[in-house]
């Protein structure tokens, strides 16, 4: 008989339900916000990427927009070690989303070449925190946002304490490309979406795989066992 400690949770349960309603209106809301920014993108721009620039807080968005991505990815190695030694479950779980993070970026890089909108900051006259990026290297949607959410996703599905931290992070990193001065808000707000969705559907659908995967792979190491 299977220990209570080792057997799948009840799919289709209380919680599970609640989050996901909880996300399906999150995302929504992003949507919704993207469509909205868009209408009044360069006025909203002018403000928080003017204001940043005049700041104390130049220094600490230029670090984050460079490097914040960086700490995502971090965290996810972390949650994929500890996994790895203490829930295997969990580990392939966060290998699922390990593809979507992939498709995510692919994706947003094709998208990126059929719209072809450009930086801000080619279009329109405001200092920046960081320079701008070189003609054709596209603004919508954000890479940054794409692969932040994507991240934090990824680790908050395979471990669900993770959550505040990492969506935390993953809105910092892509606010901070706006503030940075090299994003419309609408870019990092599309990005945000992508990125969680590939994700998500890609846990879904590789679901039944990581289910009919050897027990030698998916049972917890010995040392973490409840009998």
């Amino acid at each position: 008989m299977t220990p209570p400690a080792l057997r799948d949770p009840a799919p289709g349960g209380r919680d599970e339900r609640v989050v996901r309603r909880a996300a399906i209106l999150v995302l929504a809301g992003c949507v919704v916000l993207a469509a909205s920014t868009f209408l009044v993108r360069e006025p909203l721009y002018r403000t928080v990427a003017g204001a940043v620039t005049a700041s104390p807080l130049a220094p600490l968005v230029e670090l984050t927009a460079e490097a914040g991505l960086l700490v995502l990815v971090a965290t996810a190695a972390g949650v994929a070690v500890r996994s790895w030694l203490r829930a295997r479950r969990s580990f392939w779980v966060l290998v699922a989303g390990g593809v979507g993070v992939v498709a995510a970026y692919l994706t947003s890089e094709v998208v990126k070449l059929l719209v072809a909108e450009q930086r801000p900051c080619h279009v329109i006259d405001v200092a920046t925190v960081l320079p701008c990026p070189p003609v054709g290297d596209w603004s919508w949607p954000s890479n940054h946002a794409t692969l932040a959410a994507a991240f934090a996703v990824a680790c908050l599905l395979a471990a669900p304490r993770t959550t505040p931290y990492v969506a935390a992070l993953a809105v910092v990193v892509a606010g901070s490309r706006v503030a940075a001065g090299v994003h419309y808000v609408h870019d990092v707000l599309s990005g945000l979406v992508l990125g969680a969705t590939a994700v998500v559907l890609a846990v879904v659908l590789l679901r039944p795989v990581v289910r009919r995967l050897p027990r030698s792979l998916t049972q917890e190491p010995a040392a973490h066992r409840s009998y």
